[in-house]
């Protein structure tokens, strides 16, 4: 394991982010989102501590994240959605896994797997509200549902759930988001008119559950939330709630340095001093998932206050200019964390960037060892 960096987790954090989202959302089931790795904060250790926040199912996109879940004997309702046609899910129907069908050859090929493992499959139908990425179209949901109906009254499947995804819940008062609703509600009519009768009905992500109490209906489903992260970064319903960010990003100076003034730094020499100087080099790069175009911008916590990189973001390092503050080989550098003690966040970052703190978090690769630990009251 690494020595010179870092990404600690606080699983309190989480656990109590959940505990939040639940309260904030009375009267709904809540899936906690780990997929990508639990948003780069480790798929099992994040899944347990929402689980012990009261999060009463999780929620992944691919069949390797569900078995990797049922694999660390987390036994709670897991659903999966994304997958191309070909794949297997005998596995996944085994391992008592939820399954998104989006069309007739899915819930054709995913019943197959059942018949094949003799088991009845759970599945969720999903219909396309106006996201334009996955789920049946009006046009194309009454014929989906007949199949799934089909498929239950041959003892294959019970079709669970009935889903949808939001475009624009991040954007208070876009019309799409009525627009949405509305189509997912008679979406919803269509199929329980034809026989169907769902367990769950849900289209909450993290900012629906935050600000949308009509969005809601049985099962609410955070992602970013979980983490501590705000999906409304101008409204800041997650602050106002008091969620925590789970992550801290550390890393400790490999090197600190004089230089003289006009020395140009980094690859390119796109920073160039304007006094001698003490620059420090922080062992971490584009390869763990520093953005290259942080270059110039992006901001760090050492030596007692924020410092911006200097020079190109390399592969496996970037370099810090402190001027004449002290600072050594060994000092802990923190590139992004709560905000307690001044340090950018994971937000800073994004606003720095013109991205979403979702792709600050992860992004940060596997060489980037995770600790854990339950910091969080």
């Amino acid at each position: 394991m690494s020595v010179t960096t870092a990404a600690r987790v606080d699983l309190g954090a989480i656990r109590r982010n959940v505990e939040l989202l639940r309260e904030s959302a009375p009267g709904a089931e809540l899936m906690a989102v780990v997929k990508a790795d639990g948003y780069g904060h480790g798929i099992i250790p994040a899944a347990r501590a929402a689980v012990a926040g009261g999060a009463s199912w999780l929620g992944v996109a691919t069949l390797d994240e569900a078995l990797t879940l049922r694999r660390a004997g987390l036994d709670v309702r897991a659903m999966c959605w994304l997958y191309a046609p070909g794949e297997r899910f005998d596995d996944a129907v085994a391992e008592d896994v939820d399954l998104s069908a989006t069309s007739v050859g899915q819930v054709e090929e995913i019943t197959r797997a059942a018949a094949r493992v003799g088991r009845q499959v759970r599945l969720h139908l999903k219909t396309d509200t106006g996201l334009a990425r996955s789920g049946a179209t009006p046009a194309d949901w009454p014929a989906l549902v007949d199949a799934a109906l089909r498929a239950q009254a041959e003892g294959l499947a019970t079709v669970v759930g009935l889903w949808s995804h939001m475009a624009c819940a991040d954007e208070p008062g876009h019309p799409s988001i009525a627009a949405q609703l509305r189509e997912f509600d008679e979406a919803v009519e269509l199929a329980e008119k034809a026989g169907v009768r769902p367990e769950v009905r849900h289209i909450a992500n993290s900012a629906a559950t935050l600000t949308l109490p009509e969005a809601r209906y049985d099962l609410v489903r955070p992602g970013i939330a979980v983490y501590g992260l705000d999906p409304i970064p101008s409204l800041g319903p997650a602050r106002r709630l008091g969620l925590r960010p789970a992550m801290t990003l550390t890393g400790r100076l490999a090197l600190a340095k004089r230089v003289g003034a006009g020395q140009g730094v980094s690859y390119g020499h796109r920073y160039t001093t304007s006094a001698e100087t003490t620059l420090g080099l922080v062992p971490l790069g584009y390869a763990d998932g520093i953005p290259r175009h942080g270059t110039n911008l992006l901001e760090v916590w050492a030596a007692g206050r924020r410092r911006r990189v200097a020079g190109t973001v390399c592969m496996d390092q970037f370099v810090i200019d402190v001027g004449d503050d002290e600072i050594h080989a060994g000092d802990e550098v923190i590139l992004f964390g709560p905000g307690d003690h001044g340090e950018p966040t994971a937000q800073d970052w994004a606003d720095m960037l013109g991205t979403i703190s979702y792709e600050i978090v992860t992004r940060i690769g596997a060489r980037v060892p995770r600790t854990y630990a339950e910091e969080a009251v």
